[in-house]
């Protein structure tokens, strides 16, 4: 989701007891949403959000833009905020929101961004008040005996409950029902039978505290070892933890959280094969429900409709995996499970009705599970067993190119019609987008990497279904909000999202396919990676294994109905399901999530003989969980399952926030943590060094070394005065260096102050630039599908009156510090022609028109309206002039000129293996910034690549020195090593389309290199 931390899903209404709801949008940087302090500004607005606004009179819930749930400021009390709404008899969940986004948002405890509220309705008014001194939101709800689920069954004889007063003589007992008729009447359990605790201790063992850190503080209850042995079967039911009195009166009671007995209880269930496998002809099912009462297999010829032409009751095993060997005829069919299970949500028992949480191929919109064999030659391309990769010595070679299906090919006229959007377009080799990546793997471009092409749980399959706006989007003014509005009508319903919003994580979205019904999806996602192989290009899929698009009784999520209150990760006290990703958050850190995601990683691997994987979110899982996906690839081998598995790439998103944040409940798979693995995370650093602040700022003026900090200031005050701007730019350019290292924590050089320091101790915002270990696990990047493109950060950052040729070479600069850089560099899709999304920070349901890219070379995206306004309007102030400024918007003869010079970048990064030197050690050997210290110009960066010392690993090239020169001015720098040698000027520019850097010189005599202004220059000595 994003860069950082995406805003790119839908939101569905859930709520319940035990679980929770869809929050808060993705965040859309790199850090998480700030934790606003007591003393931020007088909210404009409160509005009361939740599962509860669509009863209250809102279109929706969660819609913090809804008037008719906000809260109104009490008369006589600054700060205090209140409504009462007549709430229907319910569960919901519920939060503040202040200025009618999600941009400043408080949940339980006044946490920014904090979890949801759990509320039981009676049916009634309910007043809900906001304090903005404490950020706290309460109801005038009474509080019940029974809440939440806070009470934690961690081994067969071990609860944990975090208890508060112990009155003398109280005691506790575990109750259980089968039929969910637990109830708590004028302080008595009725119903249901009681096993008897004891209350051990007021800590966790150290075993118990290691595997779930978070409750380490928790009191300990043990079971009877006879209860303990019964704890299968009680799973199965309703469950309650209870705190009586010594005259056994309730004092406070709530429900049961059991993920951790589960993975105790069905440990061999890790080792079953589940999903769909085929045993010969016969095709077996085998699905992971051990708390389950029965299950059953419905069986379809067709998709959708008709009836079952057969109904079988699965096996249970003692695995807690139920089994069943199904018929030959059943081939190409299609499959649902019917699990009858507890479901606390609703304190009944259900019959739910769902698809195969491992289904390999489904039918349109997700409706059923289809009986495919993947096996079957006519779901392969012409020569798919024996297609060869492009070659890969190392993972520090790689340049990739994000790319977004839909994108690539909805506008692109070379495409045909039905094929537009589609993975079948990218198997059109004569069609222009075809043209352009191929024209781009010729530079250098070796993969691409694809956003989320799982099934998506929020964009209709069928296209004649899905919605277009209903305007004339090309007569408005390229200020006006019209676009916005006319896309936005029909957001959520039309073919477009960036697809973090999944549903299925190992079969291929089916609107991406000419045909989402049958297993035609299958094979043309096989065609779409011959087809990028077939031009040099290795494919890489972008996987979001850290939410779900829903959960709970409502959702059309089917893992929280096979095992509720299972599959993701709760809230330690109220039971709900956190959302701190913007959805409900997975708890991959349970066996048997953390099994799924390997085995659909390994799958897919398999299947679609893919070259990697980008995790989204990737610090919301554990490190070993992603020790494990690193360990299960290793295991594949080309001769037994047609892929090399130590080649395939893996890398995501670092970020620490949430309620995983520090640790808290694993040692998580983030930035510092992942150092020494060979797994790649996404630097931040570089990023904001680059183009300035950082992507939460309010005023996104703020101006970095790639938009003209301190050397051409653009006048904005939150720049600061000229001498805070001088040192932030000398900062910026020593994390700059450390970037082009590949973020290695221990390299050594001399920072700005002169004094020898390592990456870990230049700063960065309080962390270290420096984290990695080795190069590759450096991503190093300028602009990405989250936030705003580079053309459009440069926009609002740039000084006013610069010209276009000026713009064009910001942004060849900006691009160079990735094409130059030891890590792995990675590029937007379009970075290399201007592409722009008309400013929009967070397009991931902008729909076509705002995600245009355009491979004409005609169109850059810029000027096509405001952005919508849920993500942008507290920017559109400083929009709108840009927008209306036709200066901005670039000639196709300017485009061009920008992608010539960003071309020469991948050929120059691919002439020299020193740009790619693959090891920590050889980096520090080699790579040196002779120009640095406190003399150092600023705006200028000096990068010396020494091939003389240690190994000879360029046999044409003695070294070569990276001149990046972002001032105004030319500029000439001296490296003493240099003097004597002969550089020159990289063929690769002396000989190209770009006049400026041609004027670059070198003085043997001196080691002087002179540069022109906003000009990177190479040079190199043979």
């Amino acid at each position: 989701m994003h860069t950082s931390t995406p805003a790119h899903r839908g939101r569905r209404r859930y709520a319940g007891l035990a679980a929770g709801v869809l929050a808060v949008p993705l965040l859309v940087s790199l850090v998480p949403l700030p934790a606003l302090a007591d003393h931020s500004a007088a909210p404009g607005s409160v509005t009361l959000v939740g599962s509860l606004q669509s009863e209250l009179g809102c279109p929706g819930d969660w819609q913090p833009e809804c008037a008719a749930s906000i809260l109104n400021e009490v008369e006589g009390s600054p700060g205090t905020y209140s409504g009462t709404f007549d709430v229907p008899t319910g569960d919901y969940a519920y939060k503040a929101a202040l200025n009618g986004s999600w941009a400043e948002n408080y949940g339980d405890g006044g946490a920014a961004g904090g979890a949801d509220i759990p509320l039981t309705a009676q049916g009634g008014q309910i007043t809900f008040t906001y304090n903005h001194s404490t950020h706290v939101i309460t109801s005038d709800v009474p509080e019940s005996l029974v809440a939440g689920a806070a009470a934690h069954w961690l081994a067969p004889g071990v609860l944990a409950w975090d208890l508060q007063e112990a009155p003398e003589g109280s005691f506790y007992r575990l109750y259980s029902s089968m039929d969910g008729s637990l109830e708590v009447i004028d302080g008595v359990v009725t119903n249901g039978e009681f096993i008897d605790l004891e209350r051990s201790s007021d800590v966790l063992n150290p075993e118990l505290a290691a595997a779930s850190p978070h409750l380490k503080s928790f009191d300990t209850l043990t079971l009877p070892k006879k209860a303990a042995r019964q704890a299968r079967h009680l799973l199965k039911g309703e469950l309650l933890a209870v705190q009586l009195a010594a005259d056994g009166t309730v004092l406070q009671a709530t429900g049961v959280q059991a993920p951790r007995v589960l993975d105790a209880l069905y440990p061999n269930a890790l080792k079953r094969t589940l999903g769909l496998s085929w045993k010969g002809q016969r095709p077996r099912f085998d699905l992971w429900a051990p708390t389950a009462r029965q299950v059953t297999l419905q069986v379809y010829r067709e998709g959708s409709g008709g009836e079952a032409l057969a109904t079988v009751p699965l096996k249970e095993g003692h695995d807690g995996v139920w089994s069943l060997l199904g018929e030959k005829d059943w081939k190409d069919a299609y499959y649902l499970y019917e699990v009858e299970v507890y479901v606390p949500e609703t304190g009944k028992v259900e019959r739910n009705v769902v698809t195969d949480p491992y289904s390999v191929g489904l039918s349109t919109n997700s409706e059923r599970s289809m009986i495919v064999n993947l096996a079957d030659p006519s779901l392969a391309p012409s020569g798919w067993n024996s297609t060869k990769k492009p070659a890969l010595a190392q993972p520090e070679d790689l340049s990739l190119y994000e790319l977004h299906v839909r994108d690539f090919s909805i506008s692109d006229t070379t495409v045909p019609a039905g094929r537009r959007g589609t993975y079948a377009a990218f198997a059109e080799t004569g069609s222009d987008g075809m043209q352009r990546l191929a024209d781009l793997a010729d530079a250098g471009l070796n993969a691409v990497h694809l956003l989320p092409v799982n099934d998506i749980g929020t964009i209709e399959e069928r296209r004649d279904v899905q919605a277009e706006p209903q305007c004339d989007l090309a007569s408005f003014a390229p200020d006006s909000d019209g676009q916005q509005a006319c896309v936005s009508a029909v957001a959520g319903k039309d073919g477009f999202n960036w697809g973090y919003d999944p549903l299925h994580y190992t079969t291929p979205e089916g609107s991406y396919t000419t045909n989402p019904e049958d297993a035609t999806r299958i094979r043309e996602f096989r065609d779409m990676v011959a087809g990028l192989n077939g031009i040099g290009l290795r494919v890489i899929q972008d996987v979001v294994y850290n939410h779900t698009a829903g959960a709970g009784q409502e959702s059309s999520n089917n893992l929280d109905r096979i095992v509720p209150g299972y599959y993701h990760r709760l809230n330690p006290t109220s039971g709900a399901v956190e959302t701190s990703t913007c959805c409900p958050n997975t708890a991959t850190e349970n066996a048997m999530m953390g099994k799924l995601m390997v085995d659909s990683v390994v799958t897919l691997a398999r299947t679609y003989k893919l070259d990697g994987f980008r995790f989204d979110l990737m610090g919301h899982h554990s490190k070993q969980n992603m020790l494990d996906v690193r360990a299960a690839l290793d295991e594949l081998t080309l001769k037994k399952d047609g892929v090399d598995g130590k080649s395939i790439y893996v890398y995501g998103e670092g970020w620490n926030f949430g309620e995983v944040a520090n640790n808290a409940r694993f040692e998580q798979a983030t930035q510092l943590n992942m150092a020494g693995t060979g797994i790649g995370t996404f630097n931040d650093r570089l990023r904001d060094a680059v183009r300035g602040g950082g992507p939460f700022d309010e005023d996104p003026r703020v101006q970095g070394f790639g938009s003209g900090l301190w050397t051409q200031p653009n006048g904005a005050e939150v720049n600061g005065s000229p001498e805070e701007q001088r040192a932030r730019l000398l900062l910026s350019q020593d994390q700059i260096k450390v970037g082009l290292t590949g973020n290695l924590r221990d390299y050594s050089f001399i920072d700005r102050t002169g004094t020898e320091v390592t990456g870990a101790d230049v700063d960065y915002n309080g962390s270290p630039a420096g984290y990695t270990a080795d190069p590759q696990e450096a991503i190093t990047y300028v602009e990405a599908h989250d936030n705003e493109t580079l053309f459009d950060s440069l926009a609002f950052k740039l000084a006013p009156g610069t010209s276009m040729d000026d713009r064009i070479r910001f942004q060849t600069l900006s691009l160079s510090t990735t094409a130059f850089g030891q890590g792995v560099s990675f590029w937007h899709a379009g970075g290399e022609a201007l592409r722009s999304k008309s400013l929009d920070r967070n397009s991931y349901n902008s729909g076509d028109w705002f995600n245009l890219l355009d491979h004409t070379g005609t169109e850059n995206g810029f000027a096509r309206g405001l952005p919508p306004r849920a993500d942008n309007a507290d920017k559109y102030e400083f929009m709108k002039p840009l927008l209306a400024d036709p200066a901005l918007k670039p000639a196709p003869a300017e485009i061009a000129a920008a992608r010539d010079q960003a071309l020469s970048l991948l050929e120059i990064r691919t002439s020299t293996p020193l740009f790619h030197l693959g090891t920590a050690e050889l980096v520090q050997q080699k790579v040196s910034f002779p120009t640095g210290g406190p003399e150092q110009t600023p705006g200028v960066i000096v990068m010396h690549i020494d091939d003389i010392s240690g190994p000879d690993l360029d046999s044409e090239r003695s070294g070569v020195v990276v001149v990046f020169n972002a001032s105004d001015t030319a500029t000439t720098q001296t490296v003493a090593a240099a003097a004597g040698q002969s550089f020159e000027l990289h063929p690769v520019q002396r000989n190209g389309s770009d006049e400026v850097v041609k004027d670059a010189a070198f003085d043997s005599a001196t080691g002087s290199f002179t540069v022109p202004p906003l000009t990177v220059a190479v040079f190199e000595a043979k």
